[in-house]
């Protein structure tokens, strides 16, 4: 089934920030779970938590939540890689899980290594390759940063998980609606930035051939200890969803990183099943 047939518009979720300890995910995952909340996202950011081992934990620890990392730098893994752990996460826990792409912080991937001159050819190069094995196609390329000779996974999932590149610049939210099922935003608190975004990303799919319109996911940041929250809270889903967005995923602040007041919050506002 093509994942853009599982769109969920007006869809809510939280972000369980990797300034919270691993060893805090299991409960937030319950209280989640308990709250009805659909969706849990995580972040991968240097030098915290890993995302997919974390996101292993998290649907692990839950039979219902679906969860999304946001996102996999690109510079840091091969292709075949990301791959195989995203089919296996696929398999395992299908319909449920929900992978994105992106360039990483340019800083922390020369820091290790793994910096690149041309980070939106990496991307592309990598996408194209991980949406194409995951669709269990035998991949050859030679290009300039993915070479793979004949490579397929031997257990590709049924259903391609959905596969998002993470975005905030114009080129590489068009690259999200071409190369991906769509983009996921960080930081948004602006309606304007989503609307602006859905045009790009669904302009960019029709150009590129591909049916249907793009999946827009957008991260806001509302502060936990807030007068008000769950006014603040509905406030912000309803006008990010106006503009487009089909998930509006509500995260913490560094300093105040647990996702359970935004949890409540959700529900005090009636925006919970």
């Amino acid at each position: 089934m093509d994942p853009l047939l599982m769109a969920r518009p007006g869809t809510v979720g939280v972000v369980f920030r990797p300034q919270q300890p691993p060893e805090d995910l299991a409960g937030v995952v319950r209280d989640v779970d308990a709250a009805g909340v659909p969706e849990l996202w995580l972040w991968e950011d240097c030098f915290l938590e890993g995302g997919l081992t974390t996101a292993a934990a998290a649907l692990a620890s839950s039979t219902r939540v679906r969860v999304g990392v946001g996102l996999l730098p690109v510079p840091l893994r091969n292709p075949a890689l990301v791959a195989m752990e995203v089919a296996t996460l696929g398999r395992m826990f299908p319909g449920r899980f929900t992978a994105t792409l992106g360039h990483g912080v340019g800083d922390w991937m020369t820091q290790v290594g793994a910096g690149v001159t041309s980070p939106m050819t990496l991307l592309r190069e990598h996408a194209d390759a991980v949406r194409a094995l995951l669709d269990g196609e035998h991949v050859t390329a030679t290009r300039r940063y993915v070479r793979l000779d004949d490579v397929a996974l031997d257990w590709p999932p049924p259903q391609r998980p959905t596969l998002l590149v993470g975005a905030r610049g114009p080129r590489t939210i068009a690259l999200a609606g071409e190369v991906a099922d769509g983009v996921l935003l960080d930081s948004v608190t602006d309606p304007e930035t989503v609307r602006r975004a859905r045009g790009i990303a669904d302009d960019a799919r029709a150009a590129a051939g591909r049916g249907g319109p793009a999946l827009v996911t957008a991260y806001t940041e509302l502060d936990p200890a807030a007068d008000h929250l769950s006014e603040r809270v509905a406030e912000r889903v309803a006008s990010l969803h106006e503009a487009g967005a089909d998930t509006v995923v509500l995260q913490g602040t560094g300093e105040r990183p647990d996702p359970r007041p935004l949890v409540t919050a959700l529900s005090d506002a009636g925006l919970l099943p």
